[in-house]
């Protein structure tokens, strides 16, 4: 089959590989017939993440046709269509029995083997992310083995939606979603939404969604700031043009700060020239930058809810500001499979429409491509789907 590899930074390449072959009792393969690309796959596409090995097979955004079903599966059965969850998760340990899907105990054996820690310390597999998260291939191929199917994938009946309209439900729409309840967004709220790409998007559609009276967002790309503005009825803060946006939040709202902030940044975000260094030499996992603003824009009592990623250590946190004014942090991994029912109806009843983030169709063959656009921001991209 053709797929996605990963060969070192920058370095991506649609190559020839093995079909993927049940390995599992309730294993299934299937026929992907929509992938995207995902703000997470950057950054391991810069070289951020580590665990990865030559040949890797990225992706972890995908849907598809089943075509092989192994003995153990009951869910499924070859020609169902499904969208896959980018978290594989057991069902039955500890941790998935609380729906913390994405802590399962099972589904990763590599995440202590490669920093050396506990394995208190992992969280449940990944497709296509890497060895520190299980080494399971990705879906940005045209097969993918996809293990413990009676738990993760989720039918969608044949014809009633486009894969457009359901593809999202593998990652960036739960993982809004979910930061949006963690932050408790409710009727009449406000809300800062820190970054502008595809989570922080479907962030601030959930957020108007579930009733926020104001949403600020923040970012530097004005294009995509000035979408969220026509299609969500954001208050857009470019961080280019104002030197501290969590100020220009406080003077919005009489001093006080919002109720809610929203971290989709990540670990990546632009920091300050020390931090820069500091990241530079291994000193420093990540940039502290976007949680110090969070921290600053948000009002006594409220949320600070990350679903950006993060990795190691940072300085700078100001926890005393985070305890003098009694903030509360949510964040982790999304826990897709507990919201994808939910979002389903939503999507079905035309209450959300995540397809509008699209900006980029592409097939397989041009993902190298797709890759570039991304990263370089170029052609006004926000989100990229590959059919194989």
């Amino acid at each position: 089959m053709k797929a996605l590899t990963y060969q070192g930074v920058r370095d991506v390449r649609v190559e020839t590989v093995p079909d993927p072959i049940l390995a599992a009792p309730d294993d299934v393969v299937l026929r992907v017939t929509a992938t995207a690309i995902c703000g997470s796959d950057l950054h391991i596409y810069r070289g951020k993440i580590p665990g990865m090995k030559d040949g890797d097979v990225l992706g972890h955004e995908f849907m598809g046709i089943v075509e092989e079903v192994g003995p153990g599966v009951q869910a499924l059965r070859p020609g169902d269509r499904v969208v896959v969850p980018f978290v594989i998760a057991c069902g039955t340990c500890f941790f998935c029995a609380k729906t913390l899907f994405s802590a399962c105990e099972t589904t990763n054996p590599g995440r202590g083997a490669i920093l050396n820690k506990k394995s208190a310390t992992s969280g449940a597999g990944m497709f296509g992310y890497s060895h520190l998260y299980g080494g399971y291939s990705g879906g940005q191929a045209e097969l993918v083995r996809v293990p413990k199917a009676n738990v993760g994938p989720l039918k969608i009946p044949a014809g009633a939606l486009s894969d457009e309209q359901v593809l999202f439900l593998s990652d960036i729409l739960p993982t809004g979603y979910q930061a949006v309840v963690n932050a408790q967004v409710g009727r009449g709220s406000s809300v800062a939404i820190f970054g502008a790409g595809p989570v922080g998007l479907m962030s601030a559609m959930c957020a108007r969604f579930l009733g926020a009276e104001t949403i600020f967002m923040v970012d530097h790309n004005d294009y995509r700031l000035r979408f969220a503005g026509e299609t969500y009825g954001v208050i857009p803060i470019n961080f280019d043009r104002e030197e501290d946006p969590a100020e220009v939040i406080l003077e919005a709202t009489q001093g006080r700060g919002v109720d809610a902030t929203i971290e989709a940044v990540g670990f990546e975000a632009k920091g300050s020239a020390l931090e820069t260094v500091l990241t530079a030499v291994k000193l420093e996992g990540s940039s502290g930058k976007a949680l110090r603003q969070c921290i600053a824009a948000t009002r006594r009592g409220g949320v600070v809810s990350v679903p950006g990623v993060y990795a190691g250590f940072i300085h700078g946190f100001l926890f005393g500001d985070a305890f003098e004014k009694g903030l509360t942090f949510k964040m982790g991994q999304t826990h897709v499979q507990r919201y994808m029912p939910e979002l389903l109806e939503y999507i079905a009843q035309g209450l959300m429409r995540p397809e509008l983030i699209i900006s980029h169709r592409m097939s397989l063959a041009d993902a190298v491509r797709g890759y570039e656009v991304f990263e370089g921001k170029e052609e006004e991209c926000r989100k990229v789907v590959l059919t194989p």
